[in-house]
């Protein structure tokens, strides 16, 4: 268990009682409640271990049908056009934050991998709002797994996403040593691997996708983006409509 103490140092403002987070699962073809139970508490192990004493911010995840009104959550569909789908992307109908796992356009990855990046970058960037300076042109998208979201660790038997450090987002020289994601496979800010890709804003407006591989590009075309967080940030990015916007559209 982590101490309290350790996790105090990242918290920011933020109470140092745990934020609730409800994990919710319309994906029933693909997750059974043996298999939710699993990987709800393979993620919590995960975050409590790896997670909080890099970045603080304490989280306590919890299997429901029928969240609290002041939940957070974290929700596994089978799909964009799932019946369950809410019409806002970043917030539940109730103001919360939220984050959206569609488990069929996973393909091949696991699915621990896609909830564990979805859950780590929830956590710092609730809004998918918040970007990093890299220079007075340039800002980065405050995401903390897309940059090596293809890497993977193990706990328990299941595989869960690398994430990058605080010190990824600082642009200046850092000391010999100096880790820049969980694995130590980043050797300076702002770079990712071969399978990552990033988000930059530059001179304020136009919003791009770097990638750290042609190949990369290449599946990360092909994907299904809809209703992904980081297409919000995309003016031109893929969005779902969702059961409200579509029946305002009559």
């Amino acid at each position: 268990m982590i101490s309290m103490k350790k996790a105090k140092r990242a918290l920011l403002g933020r109470s140092l009682k745990p934020v609730r987070i409800a994990c919710i699962n319309y994906a029933w073809e693909s997750i059974n409640d043996r298999e939710m139970s699993q990987l709800t508490a393979a993620l919590q192990k995960c975050y409590d271990k790896h997670f909080l004493p890099v970045w603080g911010y304490p989280v306590d995840l919890y299997v429901t049908r029928k969240p609290k009104a002041t939940d957070w959550q974290l929700v596994y569909f089978e799909d964009a056009l799932h019946k369950n789908m809410l019409g806002r992307h970043e917030l539940t109908h109730r103001g919360q934050p939220i984050s959206k796992i569609f488990v069929k356009a996973l393909g091949e990855e696991p699915i621990s991998v896609a909830a564990s990046h979805e859950l780590f970058e929830m956590v710092l960037d609730p809004m998918a709002n918040l970007w990093a300076d890299k220079n007075p042109n340039t800002q980065y998208a405050y995401e903390v797994c897309d940059a090596v979201e293809e890497d993977s660790f193990d706990v328990g038997g299941l595989p869960m996403s690398n994430f990058v450090y605080p010190s990824w987002f600082e642009p200046f020289k850092h000391p010999r040593g100096t880790k820049f994601d969980h694995k130590g496979t980043l050797k300076a800010p702002f770079s990712m691997t071969e399978g990552g890709y990033v988000i930059k804003k530059v001179n304020g407006r136009k919003v791009i996708k770097a990638f750290g591989s042609p190949a990369k590009r290449r599946r990360f075309n092909a994907e299904d983006r809809r209703g992904h967080r980081s297409e919000f940030r995309d003016p031109k990015g893929k969005h779902h409509p969702g059961r409200r916007a579509s029946k305002r559209r009559g």
